[in-house]
This record gives C-alpha cells, structure tokens and sequence, in this order.
C-alpha cells in the first residue's frame, strides 16, 4: 500500500521487514473483510475479527507515517502524492460507486468524491495525513497533539460524513506516531524476548475479544464515527480513543515482532500492497452482491477457514507483478502531461545514477 512513499528506491534499498509486514498486513485486511458476511453466526470468529481489526490498520498507518517522515513539499514529492494516492482514489471511488450501482442494482448509489465508499477512505486519509507532515514535524509534541485532535473528534459528530473526516482525524495519532518513529524503535520490537512475550499477549487478546462480543459495538474499531453516534455518552469518546490507541500499539508491536525481518517468498509482493487493497474490495462485494457467501457450510468452521484461504490467496495474487503491470496506469500513472518539467528531477535522477553506479564498483570490488 505504500509503495507511492518509495517505489523510486532501488530494490537493493528496500528493508525486507517493512515489505514482509506490509504483505501480511494486507493479508489480514483482505481476510478481515471476507469475515464480516461469516462472523454473525460465530462467537469465536467475531472475537478473531475484533482482535484483528485493533491493529491492522493502525499497523498499516504507523507503516506509512514512518515512510512520510522525509515528505516536504518539493515540487517532485507532490507529483508523486497526486499520482500515487489522490489519482487512484478518484479513479476507484468512481469505480466502486459504478460497482454498487449496477452489481448491487442500486440506481440511487450517487458517484461523489466527497464521501468515500468502503475502502476508498484510507487514501483520502493518506493524502490529507501526508500533506500536513511538514505542520507534526514543526510541533514540539505531536503525539499528543494529535491524540487531543482525535479525542475532540470523537465527540463531535457535526464533523459529519465529508471526505470521511471522523476516520481521518481518529486514526490520526497512528500517522503521527509513525512520523515520530526512527529504525531502531521497529529494531527494538524484534527481539527474541519480544517474540515471546508477543504470543501471551494475543492470547490475552482473543480471550478479551471472545469475552467483548457481545458486550462491546464493534464500530468503535472503525474509528468513524462520534460516541453520540454510537449511543454512547459523550465522555467515552475520549475515553476510548486514548484506551484503544494503547490497545493498538500493543498489539502492533506484538504483530512487528513476528514479522519476519529476511527476505521470504512474499517479500517482493510488499511493494505491491496497495493494488491488493484496492482490488481485493471488488471480489468481497462482487461475493456480497451475488451470493458467495450464502451456503451454510462456509458458516461452519471449516467453511470460514476455507474462506480465509481464499481471502489469503486472492489478495496475494492480486499483490504480484501481472497484476500490477496491468493495473499501473490506474495505480501509478507518470502523468508528465499535467505538470511542469522541473529542472531538479534531472539532477537527483543523475546523482540517484551515479550513487547507484558507485556502489556497484564497491561491491564489484569486494567481491
């Protein structure tokens, strides 16, 4: 999903670590979506959901703060924020408004940029979040600033549904974070010792998970709507905020810890996540829309684990080198035509060159 923040980086450049968790992040979005027709009939399956859902995304956010850490409004760094996020959200917003209108055979199903369906809001949210690094890189504290931005968020429901505000300011502080971050901090959640701690506290996880159920609205993990929107008393808006960030980073960590961090047989689909992403919604609808999910044997245990696989599978396939080649006119678009040629571009593409090319002779030499 992030490879807008770094698809110019040699391969040689790239951390396997982040590619690896970026890979298994979106297998665990593409998964989490297939389960929401499934968990109804499940206790158990529903509990997974919750647990999955407190860290998926805020995994997938701190990722892509991390990575916005260099952004400044340099001329080139804009280009590649319009053609990498704001192009393809606008190429399949409109997409998935023509999807619902004549899959689902809703003729009232409105195209409008201005309220993002599904999943489209996460590139919104990435778009504006990137824009305003230079305002969090320029503040004394940050973080906090940013979780009092989500909490006064979370008690404001006049914020209303435009450009999917709510998600975009509550899930603000997991951006944030990522910006504040440096390598050592990932380099500190792979240890040995971490890894072990890790599987007691997922264990803790699930069991509260299983135990919320039936306790706990769900729509809290969305992060899109106010505490009064969700029949909540105001002052849990706040609360919750501050309890599942905690709750999050947690269990983020716990997740970074047990990402691998050598090259695996996944690893070079970690630069492809975000056309796993924006295609893997089309299968999940076009399931929803024509009733893939209907027999009652997937609402079995082995039915839903079958499920997963295919989730799995599918948002892997769609994750590698065909799949992008053919869909980076929508993904990745140069756009040359829209912007002014600028004079910098061709003096970092030569140092970028030379860099390159020197470090070749040193390896050359080496070996």
């Amino acid at each position: 999903m992030f490879q807008e923040a770094t698809r110019r980086t040699p391969d040689k450049q790239r951390d396997a670590f982040f590619d690896n968790a970026k890979y298994l992040a979106i297998v665990l979005v593409a998964m989490g979506h297939s389960w929401e027709p499934l968990k109804g009939g499940s206790r158990i399956l529903e509990g997974v959901y919750t647990v999955v859902y407190a860290f998926h995304m805020p995994a997938f956010i701190i990722i892509s703060g991390f990575f916005s850490r260099s952004f400044d409004m340099r001329p080139d760094r804009l280009r590649r924020l319009v053609t990498g996020v704001l192009v393809p959200y606008v190429i399949f917003e409109t997409a998935y408004s023509l999807f619902q209108r004549y899959g689902n055979d809703d003729p009232g199903m409105r195209i409008t940029l201005l309220d993002p369906w599904f999943l489209t809001w996460f590139l919104v949210a990435l778009f504006i979040w990137r824009l305003t690094t230079p305002l969090w890189k320029s503040v004394r504290r940050p973080l906090p600033i940013a979780l009092g931005v989500a909490m006064f968020a979370s008690v404001s429901p006049a914020i209303g549904d435009d450009l999917d505000l709510q998600r975009v300011l509550q899930f603000l502080p997991y951006f944030v974070l990522g910006l504040c971050l440096k390598p050592e901090h990932f380099r500190m959640v792979r240890t040995r010792r971490m890894r072990i701690v890790a599987v007691p506290v997922f264990a803790l996880a699930l069991a509260i998970g299983w135990w919320a159920v039936p306790r706990m609205n769900a729509a809290w993990f969305y992060h899109r709507d106010a505490a009064q929107e969700l029949l909540a008393p105001w002052w849990s808006g706040p609360v919750m905020v501050l309890a599942l960030f905690g709750c999050s980073v947690l269990l983020t960590a716990c997740f970074f810890a047990w990402v691998p961090g050598r090259r695996m047989w996944f690893t070079t689909l970690g630069a492809g996540t975000l056309y796993g992403y924006l295609l893997h919604g089309f299968v999940i609808k076009a399931g929803e829309y024509y009733g893939w999910f209907e027999p009652k044997w997937l609402h079995r245990p082995l039915g839903e684990i079958f499920v997963t696989l295919v989730a799995g599978a599918v948002v892997t396939a769609l994750c590698t080198a065909p799949v992008r080649r053919v869909f980076k006119f929508a993904m990745e678009p140069e756009m040359r035509w829209a912007f002014k040629p600028d004079p910098a571009d061709a003096a970092r593409d030569r140092e970028t060159r030379e860099q390159q090319e020197q470090r070749e002779r040193r390896e050359k030499v080496s070996a």
